[in-house]
């Protein structure tokens, strides 16, 4: 295997292309928007390698309700969105068994085992290692009763070799000032860090593509192309480029280009928002995480940045101003002494999730030469660097220990 397109230059398309490139691949990139620019642009910046809980534990499911009926909760369905989305979260549902939590947590950690090295890995090889941050995180709580409801998924986490360090209200005012009063518990995750700035994070990866004599091209890619059974390359800005395998990183966009090729995968867009703040007054050290709201408090190099919510809806939906308002309000209830008047307008992004949480990985039995890398939802940025470098393995070899019979595509059917 000697040329290789990867369809998306998001940070886990640019992630498998830099692997690739280093591993003596001859690379093309595709994408219609510049490196970076996409979805990965607006994420939290959180290296959470510890995040091995799914997102459908039986106690996230049993506060779904009271979201979904809470004008201000952390999950919306708009009601046109919830014929689509209704085959969705019937199988979110069927995550949540038992059996299937323990499947995807050690997928998962299969995974993400060591996400912050193969980062740094890339980040020192480019020159670019002020980009990560090693300050931990803190997540929030009001009271016992709250820690109580994620109380599976920390016992999940640990079981994988996490370390969390409950903390009272002293310890979050000893590592942390300015926190509001209300949150009363913390839990400090010391292994996990965090990205100063995700567009100058890509576009550092992007360089390191093109460095080791890859290339990158603004163009969309409307198809792939398959000759007797075998994908051999796709048809892009008008034109045909032919490849010996074609990775399929595009994010939200990945089950489109896989339909025609009779590959039904149940992703789905869920929006996110962020709002930056330049000059916030109140800058913690790391990523707060106020359980309740489900958001993401981070400083980065341009102010402070509060992403979150989740908006189950069609990915060429107009975005929801009204959903990006609540971040403000997240942000007051933790820092109450930010200040958001130098507030920009806000973002939102569309995270690719399936329903079991373990993105798609690995080369499609039916249709050789066809390769997947998405669907890695609310974990993109952590898992693009090992995902990376798994999937490069597979294609390029020798061959690793674990495969990736747990991310294929098949297991939908």
């Amino acid at each position: 295997m000697t040329r290789v397109i990867v369809v998306g230059a998001g940070i886990v398309g640019l992630c498998v292309a830099w692997h690739l490139a280093r591993g003596g691949a001859a690379v093309t990139v595709l994408d219609r928007i510049a490196p970076g620019e996409g979805t990965s642009a607006g994420n939290a910046g959180a290296i959470s390698q510890g995040s091995v809980a799914p997102l459908a534990m039986p106690g996230v499911l049993r506060q779904v309700p009271g979201m979904l009926l809470d004008r201000k909760g952390a999950l919306t369905v708009p009601a046109r969105a919830w014929p689509a989305a209704l085959p969705w979260l019937w199988r979110f549902v069927l995550a949540a068994r038992p059996v299937e939590v323990e499947r995807i947590a050690a997928g998962m950690a299969q995974l993400l085992d060591g996400a912050e090295q193969r980062h740094r890995d890339i980040l020192r090889a480019e020159g670019a290692e002020d980009l990560l941050r090693d300050e931990g995180q803190l997540y929030l709580y009001r009271d016992a009763a709250q820690l109580a409801k994620d109380d599976a998924a920390w016992a999940l986490r640990r079981r994988h070799g996490q370390r969390a360090e409950v903390l009272d209200r002293a310890g979050i005012e000893a590592l942390e000032g300015g926190i509001a009063p209300a949150y009363r518990i913390g839990v400090f995750l010391p292994e996990q860090g965090h990205v100063v700035n995700p567009l100058r994070h890509a576009r550092v990866v992007a360089r390191g593509v093109e460095r080791m004599g890859g290339t990158i091209r603004r163009a969309e890619v409307s198809a792939l192309l398959r000759e007797n059974g075998r994908v051999t390359g796709v048809r892009a800005g008008g034109e045909t480029l032919r490849a010996d395998a074609v990775v399929v990183a595009a994010g939200a966009w990945s089950a489109r280009l896989l339909r025609p090729l009779g590959l039904r995968v149940p992703l789905a867009a869920q929006r996110g928002y962020h709002v930056m703040i330049p000059e916030p007054r109140a800058m913690p050290r790391r990523p707060l995480v106020p359980a309740d709201r489900k958001a993401f408090i981070t400083p980065m190099e341009e102010g402070l940045r509060v992403a979150g919510t989740v908006e189950i809806a069609d990915a060429d939906a107009p975005p929801s101003p009204e959903r990006a308002a609540l971040l403000l309000e997240d942000l007051r209830g933790v820092l109450p002494a930010a200040r958001l008047d130098s507030a920009r307008p806000f973002w939102m992004g569309q995270r690719p999730c399936l329903p079991d949480t373990l993105p798609v990985m690995g080369e499609a039995k039916a249709v050789p030469g066809l390769w997947c890398c998405f669907g890695h939802g609310h974990l993109g940025l952590t898992a693009s660097a090992p995902a990376g470098a798994l999937l490069a393995r597979a294609m390029l070899g020798p061959p690793a220990n674990a495969g990736l019979e747990p991310f294929a595509v098949e297991r939908f059917g």
